[in-house]
């Protein structure tokens, strides 16, 4: 852990740490998505960054602390594939004026619960003073994601770090604290915002227990997952980058174009062979680079610390000749295509070398039948000849046994010569009935070694010449074998550097191809971007996890941009498809800015820096909070963070709770954005509180569209047509939707009658026929009891049982 003065703006050299944690302040103010340019002010002394990084295992959280406004920034948890070498430059630069102060703080200053209870125990100015414990814990987690570990941590250190220096208020009474104003959340440059709750409820991402959990370490697998239709990779390498394009949309359209020309090129039909072959090729890039940090050694890495299995050299072979197959395919594609050239150019003549060592020394047969790294012939004539001794060392020895029996005690039937490695030719004969005790194993002549399953093994004369004259064959073999071995990885690591940039394009040409592969099968299209729409269009639209699931699908078109109808209403009966139509515009967009063809006949993506969404809440007991109030952090999330490029989907917002109460959330919400004009976010509102337009409690204007789903009634059915229009629901259907689960009729027209009485004002009478079952039920209560009396008893007091049993029941059927 440690504390860092640094200045931003600049690329850090070095090698990344396992976890870094640092605070760094600079005279520079963050401009900008996080990045930070220097400015010179003649009058202003300059302002200063306290930043803390948190990296592990491949994830990232920021946040700082700038001192210009007072201002806690903090970017969410985000996956990190880049080396993150701010420590290493930063203690690099003493020679330079402003040189960063490198400050080491103990690792229990960034545990989790402790970096917790100071964020929500903080004295912050921005928080009202009469709110309550739990109201404030409520606001807080509003605006600080709490299911983002790095970004808690790495906010609690930071927090922990200016406490301890008092950045602001060193000269000041110790019981004032340093003052923040304000928690703000950023994004990397480019990157586009998505929250884990819509990656949830888009399904983009879904695990589910595996059902064979020993086979994978986590015991899950992917679902009916966006990710899970699109990943067909070939290669671990290739999933991973995808699953990291997943969760890195981005709005840089050059990237996002560059991966589209690729996809569209393989979508050729006279490109198909093509992408087969390079697809199967890819089935033969395995991981092979130096990888710290990953959890598993890999092959250059065993190569390197001297641990390389006898399956190694094989993999990697058939790595570097896939690879070779890869630029060679690439040198005869269209070079406009970026990756294309990057291929065919830096897959180096490193490879062929690499791969032509490999296939004149490695006996992979050899290897794998005795376990451990043999070489082909004419490769070494020393090993060559010792090998050939070995090799007719079964012959020789069993003359050279012939020759021991004759000098043998004759009640010895039989004996034979072996070799063991390391311990050299042995006498071995069998043991006689005789041979009882130890003392019974000294033979004249021999050298007892050692007894073993049933047969003694003894040196002799000859044995011991034979040691003299061969040697320990076997071992010297060994230790000559081992030694190329060395020189040949000794060569291979000399140029391993060639490895890292095969793994980044391989990856990156798996994953377009699966990209490719998919939008084939399912009949995607290409998006056009458009930076100065601010919005999306689609034509045609269709959810691409729905359409494989149901017989037939609708598809609608969606138009959200200018300055109009940034609001849409959506309307309409139950299960009329208005929660399908919300998740397929958010996943068109997604899908648009991972750089994927998308399920629809045109799309045209705007500038979109963010996507909220409040569809469907996912309960949890170690949350300790209510569905409605995981409704609520959900769009105060959005209404904390939203621009005027955002994209919200809200379903059935509000219903959580008492009708007025909810609807009037809801109103309040979306006034709340039509206020904010034209710089008002992207909104798609699905509701069934038709009071919502009955009781206009939305201003009338341009920014707010009415839509909803086509329905006809056909007498007591009403049929669905799944096609958004222009136009506002009268009903909510549900009578409908009931009979669908199955209700009784009874239930039905009962519900049906009060909904038009409390529509028509007037009051809710109860039912005559239940009165008067009711009635019944109770006159034979009576009758029974009154039966069951004994009129003879002289105790009987017929005044206090009229009083207890007929009058009061009398009285409730009345």
């Amino acid at each position: 852990m440690a504390s860092v003065r640094a200045t931003p703006g600049r690329t850090p050299q070095g090698p990344r740490p396992q976890a870094a944690l640092a605070t760094c302040s600079s005279p520079a103010p963050v401009q900008g998505h996080g990045e930070a340019e220097e400015e010179e002010e003649e009058e202003q002394e300059p302002a200063e960054i306290h930043l803390c990084v948190l990296w592990n295992s491949g994830y990232l959280g920021i946040a700082y602390y700038d001192t210009s406004d007072s201002t806690i920034h903090f970017m969410p948890d985000a996956p990190d594939n880049e080396s993150l070498k701010l420590l290493q430059r930063a203690s690099q630069e003493h020679s330079k004026p402003k040189r960063p102060e490198i400050i080491f703080l103990p690792s229990v200053d960034f545990g989790l619960e402790i970096s917790k209870q100071r964020l929500l125990s903080g004295n912050y100015t921005f928080i009202p003073y009469s709110m309550t414990t739990t109201e404030k814990i409520l606001f807080l987690s509003s605006i600080i994601p709490f299911d983002c570990l790095l970004t808690v941590r790495a906010l609690g250190g930071l927090l922990k770090f200016l406490g301890r220096r008092r950045i602001g208020v060193e000269l000041e009474d110790y019981n004032i604290s340093v003052p923040i104003l304000g928690f703000k959340k950023f994004v990397l440059t480019h990157l586009v915002s998505i929250d884990q709750d819509t990656y949830s409820v888009l399904q983009i991402f879904k695990s589910e227990p595996h059902p064979s959990v020993y086979k994978v370490a986590s015991g899950l697998k992917e679902g009916l997952s966006l990710f899970g239709i699109l990943n067909r990779c070939r290669c671990k390498w290739g999933e991973k980058l995808l699953r990291l394009w997943f969760t890195r949309p981005t709005q840089d359209l050059e990237e996002l174009n560059s991966r589209l020309d690729v996809i569209q090129f393989f979508l050729l039909p006279q490109n198909l062979d093509m992408a087969q072959m390079l697809h199967r090729l890819l089935g033969h890039i395995k991981n092979v680079p130096v990888s710290p940090g990953q959890g598993r050694e890999l092959i250059l890495k065993r190569m390197k610390l001297s641990h390389t299995k006898t399956s190694d050299w094989q993999v990697l072979y058939k790595t570097v000749y896939s690879a070779l197959g890869l630029r060679d395919a690439c040198r005869s594609l269209p070079q406009s295509i970026q990756l294309f050239q990057d291929i065919a150019q830096e897959f180096s003549d490193d490879l062929h070398h690499i791969a032509s060592l490999i296939g004149k020394v490695v006996d992979f047969e050899g290897s794998l039948a005795e376990n451990h790294f043999t070489v082909l012939p004419n490769i070494d004539p020393d090993i060559d000849e010792k090998k050939r001794r070995l090799m007719g060392l079964p012959s020789f020895l069993t003359e050279v046994a012939r020759k021991e029996l004759e000098n043998l005690d004759s009640r010895i039937p039989s004996c034979s010569v072996i070799y063991i490695p390391l311990i050299g030719f042995l006498l071995s004969i069998p043991r006689l009935p005789s041979m009882a005790e130890a003392s019974d194993f000294e033979i004249e002549g021999l050298d007892f070694m050692f007894l073993s399953e049933g047969k003694l093994h003894y040196r002799s004369t000859r044995t011991k010449e034979l040691d003299a004259l061969l040697g320990d064959l076997h071992c010297d073999i060994r230790d000559q074998e081992t030694l190329l071995m060395h020189q040949l990885q000794c060569q291979v690591l000399a140029r391993a550097a060639v490895f890292t940039r095969v793994l980044d394009l391989a990856s990156r040409l798996d994953v377009l191809l699966a990209l490719a592969s998919a939008a084939r099968d399912y009949g995607y299209s290409r998006p056009r971007y458009s930076p100065r729409l601010l919005g999306v269009r689609i034509q045609n639209g269709r959810h691409p996890l729905m359409e494989l699931c149901a017989r037939t699908f609708v598809p609608n078109s969606a138009e959200c941009g200018g300055d109009r109808g940034r609001v849409k209403v959506i309307t309409g009966p139950n299960s009329s498809g208005k929660s399908i139509y919300l998740k397929q515009v958010g996943l068109i967009t997604f899908m648009a800015l991972v750089g994927s063809f998308v399920p629809a006949e045109e799309a045209e993506i705007g500038a979109v820096d963010a996507i909220f969404t409040r569809i469907h809440s996912c309960e949890s007991i170690s949350l300790g909070l209510s569905t409605f109030m995981i409704d609520l952090n959900q769009v105060a999330k959005a209404v904390n963070n939203a621009t005027k490029q955002s994209l919200v989907l809200i379903d059935e917002f509000g219903k959580g709770t008492n009708t007025v109460d909810g609807l009037a959330l809801l109103a309040a919400v979306l006034r709340h954005w039509l206020a904010l004009g034209p710089t008002c976010p992207h909104i798609f509102v699905a509701t069934n509180f038709l009071s919502l337009v009955q009781l206009q409690l939305l201003p009338q204007g341009p920014l707010v569209q009415y839509l909803t789903m086509e329905t006809c009634e056909d007498g007591d059915n009403l049929i669905f047509f799944y096609q958004v229009c222009e136009g506002l629901a009268k009903a909510s259907h549900a009578s409908h939707t009931a009979a669908q689960a199955g209700l009784p009729d009874q239930l039905l027209t009962r519900g049906k009658e009060v909904s038009d009485l409390i529509r028509s004002g007037k009051p809710i009478k109860p039912v005559k026929e239940l009165l008067k079952e009711k009635q019944m039920e109770n006159c034979q209560m009576l009758v029974d009891k009154f039966l069951k009396l004994d009129l003879e008893d002289p105790n009987l007091d017929l005044d206090l049982f009229m009083s207890q049993e007929v009058l009061p029941a009398g009285t409730a059927i009345l």
